[in-house]
């Protein structure tokens, strides 16, 4: 069932490519990491939510990379262009010694679309949209499985649940810490 569903994925026409190999390779090039960096400073920038938002995603996103590269590196599996014939990488080539265990970028865009729409409520929602485009993604360039895709998103909510509820607990500690004016 799993390699019928990559199949179907992997045969999306072709018209789709652009758009498709632009959320799975997109990141790795200088404009989207100079845009993406530039959207997080403006996060920052700005105080409560949203600043907590960019903050707590990045840090959701380095701890969902992490942990997509603990299954990797432990139970290390091929990626479907590697294993499997007749499939179509739309351009993105394949490296066969790269494991595809769990997808980082499903991983990190689901960790992204969980702080978000934890912190920010429906204005982060379109980053769920762009998690599942992402995952999509992966599948129809045969870097993996649909499994493997779905295993990210897991590790990346993981991570972001983790940030998120560490964020809120260790937020407050520190307001019953912190000296109480006088009411005197």
């Amino acid at each position: 069932m799993n390699e019928s569903i990559l199949r179907s994925f992997n045969a999306l026409p072709d018209s789709l490519g652009p758009f498709l190999r632009f959320f799975s390779e997109g990141i790795n090039t200088w404009p989207v990491r100079v845009a993406l960096g530039l959207f997080l400073l403006a996060l920052v920038y700005k105080p409560g939510a949203t600043r907590r938002a960019g903050v707590q995603s990045l840090i959701a996103f380095l701890i969902a990379n992490g942990i997509t590269d603990l299954f990797k590196h432990l139970t290390p599996e091929l990626r479907p262009c590697a294993e499997l014939a007749n499939v179509a990488t739309h351009g993105i080539g394949c490296n066969p010694h790269s494991m595809g265990t769990a997808s980082a970028h499903a991983a990190n865009m689901a960790a992204v679309a969980f702080v978000f729409v934890y912190q920010l409520g429906w204005f982060g929602s379109p980053w769920i949209l762009i998690a599942l485009i992402t995952g999509v993604s992966r599948v129809y360039v045969a870097a993996h499985y649909p499994y493997q895709v779905l295993l990210g998103y897991l590790c990346g909510i993981a991570a972001a649940a983790l940030v998120t509820m560490g964020w809120r607990r260790i937020g407050s500690k520190w307001q019953k810490s912190a000296p109480q004016p006088n009411e005197a």
